[in-house]
């Protein structure tokens, strides 16, 4: 858990660079309101403490990322106690949750407060995010979205900083490839099968503005990688990664969001134990 806490530290740098003081406030309040929560929890249901293991911090950390700087403090907090309380506490805690509890309290969100989680209007930015913008026929600085100088939430802009605590994350063998090039490869690929399809021929520019924006990199290197809700056979890890490829394209370009990666992760989540059951 340090070890993630540590890769993910460019990507949140970089988010409080990029969004200002209300990114830092965010990511301080969330993180407080997870270790909060499963204090609190772990005390009322008499259980040993476990704030010392840094998983509600990790949870904490990956929530604040998938969140845009512009939501109210409090509405974080909600988030960060469902993440906690919901969905990894009540299944039994570190292990035992069924589902990525960052990504469970970020859809939660999604639903309750629809609107301030799709307001990315911060500061330079304010217009839509580049996949929105491509949803509507814009172009889109591809080179932008590679540094991170665009909208979204705080920890999705910049795919080289997510690429940087990838590496670190990879030196310290905290993850390996499996999962992340099978998720982004059958995403690649369902994206250029769907340009030729429709006859748009082959845009590079395209392909690698699907791959850097939204949450893909985020979710790909950091979520998807999660132990507890990730295959544990090494077949089962590659076809859990081209599930999440697919999905994603699929909700991505045929879904009435431009963003998919949180809905392919959990519902790919609770796919986990069949696809271990045959892949063994």
């Amino acid at each position: 858990m340090l070890y993630v806490i540590i890769a993910l530290l460019p990507t949140s740098l970089f988010g409080i660079y990029n969004f200002g003081i209300r990114a830092l406030i965010l990511i301080l309040v969330t993180i407080a309101s997870c270790v909060a929560s499963e204090w609190i929890f772990n005390k009322i249901v008499h259980k040993k403490n476990s704030i010392n293991d840094l998983s509600a911090v990790v949870t904490g950390l990956l929530l604040a990322l998938n969140l845009p700087a512009t939501l109210p403090w409090w509405e974080a907090v909600i988030g960060g106690v469902f993440a906690i309380v919901i969905v990894k506490m009540m299944f039994g805690g570190l292990g035992q949750n069924f589902m990525n509890p960052a990504l469970g309290a970020r859809c939660f969100l999604l639903i309750a407060f629809a609107a301030d989680m799709t307001n990315f209007t911060v500061g330079a930015y304010s217009g839509a995010t580049p996949l929105a913008q491509m949803r509507n026929g814009e172009a889109v600085n591809t080179m932008s979205m590679l540094i991170g100088k665009t909208a979204g939430t705080i920890g999705e802009t910049s795919a080289l900083a997510i690429l940087i605590g990838a590496a670190i994350l990879l030196i310290f063998k905290v993850i390996d490839l499996k999962i992340p090039l099978t998720y982004i490869g059958s995403f690649a690929v369902f994206v250029i099968l769907y340009m030729l399809g429709t006859g748009k021929g082959f845009d590079v520019n395209y392909l690698f503005s699907h791959i850097f924006g939204g949450g893909l990199m985020l979710g790909a290197w950091f979520m998807a990688t999660d132990y507890v809700t990730t295959p544990i056979t090494p077949r089962g890890q590659y076809v859990y990664g081209v599930c999440l490829g697919v999905l994603t394209a699929v909700f991505r370009l045929f879904g009435g969001s431009a963003e998919g990666v949180s809905y392919a992760i959990i519902f790919c989540n609770l796919l986990v134990p069949m696809i271990e059951r045959v892949t063994r």
